[in-house]
């Protein structure tokens, strides 16, 4: 047997125990390694994760449009108030009811103006009996006035009916008494100072558009005219541009008034409306001359 060392079988388990341990090592440095690149992974997750939860913007939810629980209330779209009307003393005055020779009756227009709440100044011959004569007292028929207005469609105007006549003593005018009172607008001022040749006056009426189609116009039509003469009773005026239906009296416009106005809204009242040519022929306006009546008009109005 034999009692010194074997090198040669030592060498053989020195290899073996070498290759374990490298293998062993190499496992534990693998795990180590898979260890720590976990932990480094789940910290960049978790730190990425919060890095994007700081930079997104918080979202801004729309405060509810609730009236009365601190919401900005809608505008409310009002109606536009009515427009503007000019000359809102102007009269038109219209029947249904006019009776006629023979029997039956037909409709009817005339012009005029305030000149009181309760009181119109328009032409006499617009009040008549069945032959044509000027009348006074209770209206031989429904006439209505409407006052306030420039067009037939304007909102707002005021009607009333014509409760009782006056005539005039001198001239072709008349008074009429209104069964309400027109309120809000300034009636026309009586001007009591004689008339002038040569003076301008503007025209108002709501007479037909046509000399042969005879109806009142659905608009106020407006002109303007010099005075050429002036009479006892009457003014004669000529217009100051050609004329046209538009800007000149036809038939209905009897009693629209010849007035003054720097405003648009008041103004001063001179004459009223006779007769004329057939529209809108050339010729010349007669009309009634208001100064001389002034004292009889305050009597009748109980002034």
């Amino acid at each position: 047997m034999r009692c010194g060392p074997n090198f040669p079988a030592v060498a053989r388990v020195l290899q073996e125990v070498t290759k374990r341990s490298r293998r062993r090592f190499a496992w534990h440095c693998a795990l180590a390694v898979a260890v720590m690149l976990g932990a480094g992974g789940a910290y960049t997750y978790s730190s990425r994760q919060v890095t994007n939860a700081a930079d997104r913007p918080v979202q801004q939810h729309p405060t509810p449009r609730v009236e009365g629980v601190g919401a900005t209330s809608p505008t409310t779209s009002e109606a536009p108030p009515p427009p503007s009307v000019v000359l809102p003393f102007n009269a038109k005055l219209t029947s249904q009811d006019i009776p006629v020779e023979g029997g039956g009756v037909r409709s009817g227009g005339c012009s005029g103006s305030l000149i009181d709440p309760l009181w119109v100044i328009t032409a006499g011959h617009c009040f008549h009996d069945i032959k044509g004569n000027r009348v006074g007292g209770p209206s031989p028929y429904r006439m209505t006035v409407t006052v306030g207005k420039n067009k037939d469609s304007d909102p707002g105007g005021q009607q009333a009916d014509v409760v009782d006549v006056r005539q005039s003593p001198r001239n072709d005018m008349a008074l009429v008494k209104l069964s309400a009172p027109i309120t809000g607008i300034q009636p026309l001022t009586l001007v009591e100072e004689r008339p002038q040749v040569g003076q301008r006056l503007r025209f108002a009426g709501w007479g037909s558009l046509s000399a042969t189609v005879v109806t009142p116009s659905d608009h106020l039509k407006q002109g303007e005219f010099t005075i050429s003469k002036v009479n006892s009773t009457t003014i004669e005026a000529v217009p100051v541009v050609p004329r046209t239906v538009e800007n000149s009296p036809c038939k209905d416009d009897s009693g629209a008034p010849f007035f003054t106005s720097t405003d648009e809204q008041t103004g001063r009242l001179f004459a009223t409306e006779i007769s004329g040519p057939e529209c809108p022929q050339a010729g010349t306006e007669v009309l009634s001359r208001l100064d001389i009546l002034v004292d009889w008009i305050h009597q009748q109005l109980g002034r």
